[in-house]
């Protein structure tokens, strides 16, 4: 297989790849970015993202997409359709190749590759998604002020999304499977002492009910077998994110919920040359706006690595 050459590879699109292909452009990196399965990333089937500074009216979140990457094509970016398929990191320069039949040979890369968030699996959420559905409080709980929504889980991430929702709506149904949340205590005391949260234990969910925007959850006591009908607007899934890293776990170091472990303060990794950022690595945060830092971060880290290296290589030759 023919390696082409470049200097910076970013593998994923999101915020935090076109960030930082907007950063790389400009400092000359001349960057290639393979968008992935869902060129845009998450915020491609977000609705209205109304907290991302420079909108005061809000954006979809497709056109903010389309501005960020048309902005990184301006500056110079080759944006190209295509799946990372495999790396190497085992040697200098990194190698990748892209749908199994692309090689790129590049003196550094940037791992923009984003988290999924993990759904229950009903058909129902995916078609209502943006629409009363979503797997994220902060981003889209300010739309459901003063309304009654449910929150799904038992960990702290439900519970920390339900002491947000409970502050903004109305009403917050938490949904909890077994008799015991799995959330730290101090954060079951945080719940368990809001009085608009009522927690139903051994409840799960049995489908979403609305044709174009949620109107109720239909629910089932899994002691009793006993149904019911929430009627909410809202319908929060928070039982984890899952981040994108799979094609990297042979090379780079990663935490044991399988986020990429970064140098404190940088984007740096274990294996020289290659940084990562966004959700790829962002397992508190996980907002638009922290991945673009983490992007812009990762440009900068990739630049004066690339400079260094320079410098190195000029000296050895002298």
């Amino acid at each position: 297989m023919t390696f082409e050459k470049i200097d910076c590879l970013i593998i994923g699109s999101g915020p935090a790849g076109y960030t930082a292909a907007i950063y790389a452009s400009r400092a000359g990196l001349k960057p290639v970015l393979y968008q992935g399965p869902q060129p845009g990333g998450q915020l491609t089937i977000t609705t209205e993202v109304d907290n991302y500074p420079g909108y005061p009216e809000g954006v979809t979140g497709p056109q903010m997409m389309m501005d960020l990457e048309k902005q990184a094509a301006r500056f110079g970016t080759d944006i190209r359709y295509g799946l990372v398929t495999s790396v190497d990191f085992s040697s200098y320069p990194h190698k990748a190749v892209v749908d199994n039949k692309v090689g790129i040979e590049a003196n550094s890369v940037i791992i923009s590759t984003g988290a999924s968030a993990k759904w229950l699996g009903l058909p129902a959420e995916q078609r209502l998604n943006g629409r009363g559905v979503s797997a994220c409080a902060v981003c889209d709980g300010f739309f459901f002020r003063g309304q009654d929504v449910v929150v799904v889980g038992a960990g702290d991430t439900a519970a920390e999304e339900a002491s947000y929702l409970a502050k903004l709506c109305r009403k917050v149904y938490l949904l909890v499977r077994r008799d015991e949340m799995r959330a730290s205590l101090i954060m079951q005391k945080r719940v368990k002492g809001m009085p608009n949260i009522e927690i139903l234990w051994n409840t799960e969910t049995v489908d979403l009910l609305g044709k174009e925007e949620l109107e109720g959850v239909k629910v089932v006591n899994n002691k009793t077998g006993q149904e019911s009908i929430l009627p909410v607007t809202g319908f929060f899934v928070a039982i984890g994110h899952k981040p994108n890293t799979e094609l990297f776990t042979e090379y780079l170091e990663l935490d044991e919920a399988g986020y990429i472990k970064t140098v404190k303060g940088s984007t740096r990794t274990n294996v020289e040359g290659v940084f990562a950022c966004g959700d790829a690595q962002d397992n508190i945060y996980r907002q638009a706006v922290t991945a673009a830092g983490t992007g812009c971060m990762a440009a900068l880290d990739a630049e004066r690595f690339l400079a260094e290296r320079s410098v190195m290589v000029e000296e050895q030759v002298i």
